[in-house]
């Protein structure tokens, strides 16, 4: 499944990217050598990469 249709990132790629890069969906984004573009994926995207780490127990930084 497709998280961001402008930068066709599928949701595969963006839970590989959360276990290597951490940060924000912007953050990890720009590990994939992209940006966020319209936004709309954003929400979706940080529940995700939430959900990845949790599941994996790296805990989400309060400031990431």
């Amino acid at each position: 499944m497709y998280v961001c249709i402008c930068n066709a990132i599928r949701e595969t790629e963006l839970r590989c990217a959360a276990r290597r890069c951490r940060g924000s969906a912007e953050a990890i984004y720009g590990s994939l050598g992209r940006a966020p573009q319209c936004r709309q994926c954003l929400d979706e995207a940080e529940d995700i990469i939430a959900d990845e780490l949790s599941s994996n127990g790296m805990g989400i930084s309060a400031t990431a």
